[in-house]
């Protein structure tokens, strides 16, 4: 692909720097990697979703004065297998023991379980205990992602063994923690062994893949390494953003060499060669990379600010690829020049001078198909199932949390922690509250000072380690359990009328938080964020497209074939009735545009050269196709490859879906570009030509316009 610009003395400069200071090049980015290997390990990775809510919103300004006043603690739910009734109190007494413990709520908080068995209705105590099983709702002094809580989750299961169930947001954060690693580290290598086989099919040199894995390695531990700016970043970006980083930004590798070994056929020698290979593809590269960078910066303008956490690193890590592509590659492909050379082989692409023939002739029914389906894709994008909260994290299908919650479920139905923060002004009205509460049909138990003191006893007898859980000077906190998921139509009926009723005791400052509401309030600024950042990623990379090629009909003809392919991709889970992680919706919108908008560049480019060039347009279709078909096929696979195996190998619903997301999106993008861009670029030939001419003709009169005032002073 070669855009070509207009050499200039200060990017024959900058050529001649990276040609004769390969040693210092070299020095400066093995510096930077060993710097950027020390940082990453100070990078920390955030498992809560709650803290990229917008402080505009109701439920985040009640976690921050939860935090302030009580601390946020995170939950769990325990159930206990074949225990007697006294058994389960004796091991709820060494739960509560448990350091990080805060509060265990179980049948012994309102009923007497040591009287005699007569005088205990099976009724009363239902909720927590039947049929040889205990169920416990566990509290902790600090928050779920705290290493305290981790720490007392590990205690516990050694207390209770292979009786004891765990389940709820604190569990899922420890089991996120544990199985992100590995299952990023197995995606990882199962991902470069795809890569290899991939490029050593469509490279020329058995070395040819090595040299690009090393050089996108460099790149992404650079990328990992300043994240340390960030202080944290989320689990999404974490799993996600290295392996990404390695499938987009593999293409500028592949240009840079494509065109050293070109001039290299041509008799050049080596340091001229590179020289040459800069100059020819650094505007190729450029632009891919600038066009996909603005496609993730887009991101960084999300409400919901984890988009800004994986916009920054994925736009970061394109812009460290291409510095790492255009400064040390080329000292380290003259560094191993021979050994490229010694370990050439034979092309195993074959030509696809054919598949351009048939290109050309199915060029109508392609986009009459392509027409026929863009409505519906269009609108089934729209009709999606999405999940918003914790459901699509730590408990996702085929782990052991989602096991266990299938297993509690199954006993004691669900429950689900809303926290009630109000107003201390009024022990008559909190109990009250409590009380109404209490009476709804769908609420568990309700644990305030209010309802648990005895009347007539004052506060001022209770001791601060029980008083400080539920009250301080401004604020009483109650706790309610009801028989919902966290995320559910009635979830969210339930939570809904739970905060009128509180507003009608307390209109102002009061606030109910939870996985509920917090999971409310991410579907409705996510939803918000979506047709913003979409369009905005349009724009910023049609921008760059009509500077690329001085025209303003192109950007038109090049997004068509993505665009497309992004209805067809979102609509997918529609027709087959799955549901989708939403977060990964919007963020894989702006990756799929981002990432492979390059094909459409590419394959624009070559026919717009072969025109140039003087060949007609039907030649210059079937030429573009057989020209371009090979590259796109080769970053196209890689990708998709990347995708699916974060699809298979990852047990967390929303990577999984973002992998699947992606994987199908490449494939989809790469077809598109391949059929339906030439029968476009075919069809309004014409428009392009005219148009690229009047520009031209705007750009001379431009130049003459200033070359006359000049002159005039």
């Amino acid at each position: 692909m070669k855009l070509h610009i207009k050499p200039n003395k200060h990017s024959h400069s900058v050529v001649d720097f990276i040609v004769n200071k390969q040693r210092r090049i070299q020095v400066f980015f093995g510096i930077v990697f060993l710097l950027s290997l020390f940082c990453n390990h100070f990078v920390k990775i955030n498992y809560d979703l709650t803290k990229y809510l917008p402080n505009t919103v109701l439920s985040k300004q009640g976690i921050d004065i939860m935090k302030k006043e009580f601390g946020y603690p995170g939950t769990a739910r325990v159930m206990l297998d074949n225990v007697s009734l006294y058994e389960a109190k004796a091991y709820k007494d060494k739960l509560a023991a448990v350091d990080g413990v805060d509060l265990v709520l179980w049948a012994d908080t309102k009923t007497e379980i040591y009287q005699s068995n007569e005088f205990i209705k099976a009724k009363d105590i239902e909720d927590y205990f039947k049929n040889g099983h205990a169920v416990m709702d566990i509290v902790f002094k600090e928050e779920d992602s705290s290493p305290i809580t981790s720490k007392a989750i590990s205690e516990m299961k050694t207390i209770t063994g292979n009786k004891g169930h765990f389940i709820g947001s604190a569990v899922q954060n420890k089991s996120l923690n544990e199985s992100l690693n590995k299952e990023i580290t197995n995606a990882t290598i199962i991902g470069v062994v795809m890569i290899i086989i991939i490029l050593c099919h469509t490279t020329t040199s058995w070395f040819e893949p090595v040299l690009f894995l090393l050089v996108m390695g460099i790149a992404i531990m650079i990328n990992n390494g300043t994240n340390i700016f960030l202080g944290e970043i989320s689990f999404l970006t974490s799993s996600v953003s290295a392996i990404l980083q390695l499938a987009v930004a593999m293409d500028y590798s592949i240009f840079l060499i494509h065109s050293f070994t070109s001039e290299k056929e041509a008799g050049v020698e080596p340091k001229k060669a590179i020289a040459n290979a800069i100059r020819h593809s650094a505007d190729s590269i450029l632009a891919c990379g600038v066009a996909t960078i603005i496609g993730f910066v887009a991101l960084t303008l999300m409400k919901f600010s984890i988009g800004f956490d994986m916009g920054i690193v994925l736009a970061k890590g394109i812009f460290v690829s291409l510095i790492t592509v255009l400064f040390l590659m080329p000292s380290l492909i003259m560094k191993w020049s021979g050994l490229i050379e010694k370990t050439a082989h034979r092309s195993f692409v074959p030509s696809f001078q054919k598949f351009g023939e048939m290109v050309y002739k199915s060029r109508f029914v392609v986009i009459i198909l392509v027409l026929i389906l863009t409505i519906p894709s269009y609108v089934g994008k729209g009709l999606n199932d999405f999940l918003y909260g914790n459901d699509s994290v730590g408990a996702s299908e085929g782990t052991k949390v989602y096991e266990d919650e299938q297993a509690i479920n199954a006993q004691f139905g669900r429950s689900n922690l809303l926290l009630l923060l109000v107003p201390n002004t009024s022990m008559v009205k909190e109990k009250q509250l409590s009380d109404t509460i209490s009476d709804l049909s769908f609420v568990k138990s309700v644990t305030s000072l209010a309802n648990t003191l005895p009347q007539g006893i004052p506060e001022s007898i209770l001791p601060d380690s029980i008083l400080s859980r539920l009250h301080t000077k401004d604020y009483s906190r109650i706790l309610v359990y009801i028989k919902t998921k966290s995320e559910s139509s009635l979830a969210f009926e339930c939570s809904d009328q739970i905060q009128s009723i509180v507003k009608q005791y307390y209109p102002n400052h009061s606030y109910v938080v939870g996985v509920t509401p917090c999971t409310q309030d991410i579907k409705t600024t996510i939803t918000k964020d979506y047709d913003f950042v979409d369009l905005l990623s349009l724009l910023g990379v049609a921008f760059v497209v009509m500077i690329v090629f001085k025209s303003i009909f192109i950007p038109v003809l090049v997004i068509i074939p993505i665009e497309v392919a992004i209805f067809i991709n979102m609509a997918f889970p529609y027709l087959v009735g799955e549901k989708m992680v939403f977060m990964g919706y919007i963020i894989v919108s702006c990756i799929q545009l981002g990432a492979t908008v390059d094909y459409s560049i590419l394959m624009t480019n070559n026919y717009l050269n072969c025109r140039k060039g003087g060949t007609d347009r039907t030649g210059a279709l079937i030429d573009a196709v057989k020209t371009t078909a090979p590259p796109v096929l080769t970053s196209g696979m890689i990708l998709a490859s990347v995708g699916y195996i974060l699809h298979f190998t990852s047990s967390i619903t929303a990577i999984g879906d973002i992998g699947h997301l992606i994987g199908r999106g490449a494939l989809f993008s790469m077809a598109l570009v391949i059929i339906l861009l030439p029968a476009l670029l075919h069809l309004f030939d014409n428009q392009i030509t005219k148009s690229r001419l009047r520009q031209k003709r705007i750009i001379k009169q431009l130049h003459s316009f200033r070359e006359t005032a000049l002159k005039n002073g």
